[in-house]
């Protein structure tokens, strides 16, 4: 191998040795990173009637809501549901903003295990409702039949703020 040199070994401590690249560790410092965002982006999630955490019904309330000129009110989310068959399952919504509260609307759910987006909406206008903060109080609801009359069940409850624009 004529021509090629090799650098000089290095002697300026009486320990030297060759040099060899590092690996790059992650030190661990402090908390851990936080949990990913919930599914369904800027929505919350709902508190189910299983308390285990397994694959149950599900509501949530989008953080905005829409106010028209004319005092229609439109609330929406998403829900999930699994079994209709003892009965109609429904989304209703309650909107509170100081001391004014209202039902706007209510959907029919389908409850098939998928995901399903919900949207209410309803004309208010005694007093109306203003730009700004406000909560909604979202409910999935089975309706069941005890007794000859319809019993409401409740599958999900979701309270949640809401801003109106």
């Amino acid at each position: 191998m004529a021509g090629v040199v090799s650098p000089p070994p290095r002697r300026d401590t009486p320990h030297a040795r060759p040099t060899r690249p590092r690996r790059h560790r992650p030190r661990r410092r402090g908390r851990p990173p936080p949990p990913p965002p919930p599914p369904g982006g800027g929505r919350a999630p709902a508190r189910t009637v299983d308390p285990a955490g397994r694959f149950a019904d599900l509501l949530t309330v989008d953080r905005a809501g829409l106010l028209g000129a004319d005092g229609t009110v439109t609330l929406s989310g998403t829900y999930r549901c699994l079994d209709d068959s003892a009965g109609p399952v429904l989304v209703g919504s309650t909107l509170r903003q100081q001391d004014r509260s209202a039902g706007i609307g209510g959907t029919r759910a389908v409850c098939d295990g998928a995901l399903h987006t919900w949207t209410n909406t309803a004309v208010v206008k005694d007093p109306a409702y203003q730009p700004g903060d406000a909560r909604v109080e979202a409910t999935l609801m089975q309706l069941t039949a005890q007794g000859g009359l319809p019993t409401p069940g409740f599958l999900a409850v979701e309270e949640a703020p809401v801003t109106l624009a």
